[in-house]
């Protein structure tokens, strides 16, 4: 039996799973890396302790399923998106840490960048907003902040990458520097539509062209690891963004098909066929995987799983992430707490970059479990507020939400979903939607799956969790929420408008 391996490199940790031909999890590794918070609204990685974690969890896989790396068909790689590395093309040294997609600290420059109208051009392009979010402004600091790095970047010895980009570097010993249509949407720099590069961005964000990867299909044979990693060279087929490769786990082929992950953030795509849908109510145009050119609308939300580890390293409420449930479920409600966990600013479908977290409705009787319940249900909020912005710019109707990440086995989390949906939430039996979106994409470019109807197909549901609330309570649930969203940004707004 051939199986595929799925390289699944997430901003809190790096996992690797191994799949059997019928998309069942055959063994899997995890290890969680350092995260560094140099200053206030700044987060970064070392990209070396990406690498190491990600290739450490493939051995580690590889050992639990008993197998070598020869009897892997391919191997398929998702990361976190936006996450910005730079690297020397000789060495393969980092020039710095990489810049994570929370990170904030370019917001003064996008506001520059906004003064001088270019948000019409960013958003016709590459169907983004100018956002710290994303790669664009994260490199502009980079080659201007770091001794000699532009100079460096200009006579073609840097590479730029997001973090497929880096880890395929690393496979291949520096013989390929690639990435794939999905993380290169993300980055401010490609025009979706023409699906290239963009000369004219380029020279907006004051970026050489140098820096660049090749872009090809997230589903495609890029090329071979060096042996010396696992034993025997496998083949690179499949990369794509954990949130585009979630769609794709999850079978969403189709116009009107939603996703929603809970992760460290929060993402909600929703198909839009090969269409480039634009919205007037805060969400972003993305491209989609595909065989031909597919796209997506997207809601992110920054703060979702990271909430619960707020609660176990900041606040030390709960001593495992596991524990957040039961601590939830001790208290019958919120007992009125609201929780806007805005740690580094509000994504979709608000946008204000500079809102700080806000806990309001306390009371002499709130316990430390309503907080809990509040941090879930922030995390339920944050999606209905994504999706009732998705049905306002009314591409198609979403009839159900798929739903998954390590959150999704949370069932207060998905009841309390539905309930302020009103619509079914439905969880599938492989919850790790990203991992084995990673690998079906790479089972296809090698011929191990002759189709999507045939993933389609061997989609199996675990539960669907039914609406039990009525409307209007669901209703009044969302106007506390907005209410508090409205205090917890109220100070960002107004420094704003100066």
């Amino acid at each position: 039996m051939p199986y595929l391996m799925a390289l699944d490199q997430g901003t809190s940790s790096s996992r690797a799973v191994i799949f059997n031909e019928r998309g069942e999890i055959v063994a899997s590794a995890q290890r969680e890396f350092p995260q560094y918070f140099p200053q206030p609204g700044w987060v970064e990685h070392n990209p070396q302790d990406i690498w190491q974690s990600q290739l450490q969890t493939c051995r580690e896989a590889l050992a639990k399923a008993g197998i070598a790396a020869g009897e892997l068909a391919a191997l398929g790689i998702t990361n976190q998106r936006e996450t910005t590395l730079v690297w020397d093309r000789r060495t393969g040294e980092p020039v710095s840490n990489a810049i994570v997609w929370q990170d904030r600290r370019t917001e003064t420059l996008c506001d520059a960048l906004r003064d001088a109208g270019l948000d019409d051009m960013v958003r016709a392009r590459t169907g983004l907003v100018i956002d710290p979010y994303f790669s664009a402004t994260k490199l502009r600091w980079i080659l201007d902040q770091v001794p000699g790095a532009r100079q460096r970047a200009e006579e073609g010895e840097l590479a730029f990458g997001t973090v497929d980009s880096w880890l395929v570097w690393k496979l291949t010993g520096g013989r390929l520097h690639v990435t794939d249509v999905t993380n290169a949407s993300r980055t401010m720099l490609f025009d979706i539509h023409a699906r290239r590069w963009d000369d004219a961005l380029l020279a907006a964000f004051d970026i050489p062209r140098a820096l660049l990867a090749e872009v090809g299909p997230s589903s495609h044979v890029y090329g071979r690891c060096e042996p010396e990693w696992f034993g025997a060279p496998v083949a690179i087929a499949g990369i794509a963004g954990d949130q585009q490769a979630a769609l794709f786990g999850q079978a969403c082929f189709t116009r009107g098909q939603a996703k929603n992950t809970y992760g460290t953030g929060c993402f909600m795509l929703m198909h839009t066929g090969d269409t480039v849908a634009t919205s007037q109510n805060g969400l972003i145009s993305t491209a989609a995987c595909g065989a031909t050119p597919q796209y997506a609308l997207e809601g992110s939300v920054f703060i979702g799983g990271a909430v619960v580890q707020w609660l176990r390293d900041g606040l030390k409420a709960i001593s495992s992430s596991s524990d957040i449930e039961d601590l939830a479920f001790s208290v019958p409600d919120s007992g009125g707490v609201v929780f806007v966990p805005s740690f580094t600013g509000l994504g979709a479908p608000y946008w204000v970059p500079g809102a700080q977290g806000a806990i309001v409705g306390l009371s002499r009787g709130t316990t430390v479990a309503h907080v809990a319940r509040a941090a879930l249900e922030s995390i339920a909020f944050q999606s209905t507020s994504v999706l009732a912005a998705m049905q306002r710019d009314a591409v198609s109707p979403i009839t159900e939400l798929r739903v998954d990440g390590g959150a999704a086995a949370n069932n207060l989390l998905l009841q309390f979903q539905a309930d302020l949906l009103g619509i079914p939430v439905v969880r599938p039996t492989v919850i790790e939607s990203t991992a084995l979106g990673a690998a079906c994409l790479a089972g296809l470019a090698t011929g191990l799956f002759a189709s999507a109807a045939e993933l389609e197909a061997q989609r199996q549901i675990d539960r669907v969790f039914m609406p039990a609330v009525s409307r209007d309570e669901a209703a009044q649930r969302m106007a506390q929420w907005e209410v508090a969203v409205e205090q917890a940004t109220l100070p960002a707004r107004r420094a704003a408008r100066g």
